[in-house]
């Protein structure tokens, strides 16, 4: 699905090639989800995309502006058609249940996103503390051979030892801090 991106990408100025490598295969990846996305769910984000945006505000400003005025008889020569408001209640409670139906679509696709961001970024900071760690432990064996005493002992010995993302998970869900 994704192919590895051999050509050098140019780095704007002040970001690396790496981090520049690394946006362009986030902004491919997330137009390959566009494009893989359902029929349904297209759907349901452009609704919720233009529900979301001052046009649809100003089309309702006006629509119901005007059904008001004409129903309040305030625009003369137009004949009222809902005096009672009854059909305006009914047309709003069916369009809002639409929407927000629209919107839990969006939302629930958009959380799986970022559960799957969050996993990723997960696996990322705990590759980087693996590798931290294993440098912190060669950087003492390098240290100890030159004699060096970089850190107080009793430090090190917590600092080379790898986090268990677990442990943290249960004092985080506890509340307490280990």
């Amino acid at each position: 699905m994704t192919e590895a991106i051999t050509h050098p990408v140019p780095a704007p100025p002040g970001m690396g090639s790496v981090l520049s490598r690394n946006m362009a295969r986030m902004k491919k990846r997330r137009s390959e989800e566009q494009v893989n996305a359902t029929a349904s769910e297209r759907v349901s984000d452009a609704v919720t995309r233009f529900a979301g945006s001052i046009t649809f505000v100003v089309i309702h400003a006006t629509v119901y502006g005007a059904w008001l005025a004409i129903n309040l008889r305030a625009v003369p020569g137009i004949k009222p058609f809902d005096p009672s408001f009854v059909v305006l209640a009914m047309e709003a409670s069916v369009e809002a249940i639409f929407l927000s139906t629209f919107v839990l679509i969006s939302q629930n696709r958009m959380m799986g996103a970022a559960a799957r961001q969050s996993d990723l970024d997960l696996q990322i900071n705990l590759l980087a503390e693996h590798e931290l760690t294993r440098l912190v432990s060669l950087v003492d064996a390098i240290a100890t051979k030159m004699g060096v005493e970089a850190v107080p002992a009793g430090e090190l010995d917590e600092i080379e030892q790898d986090v268990s993302p677990e442990a943290v998970l249960d004092a985080l869900e506890s509340g307490k801090s280990q």
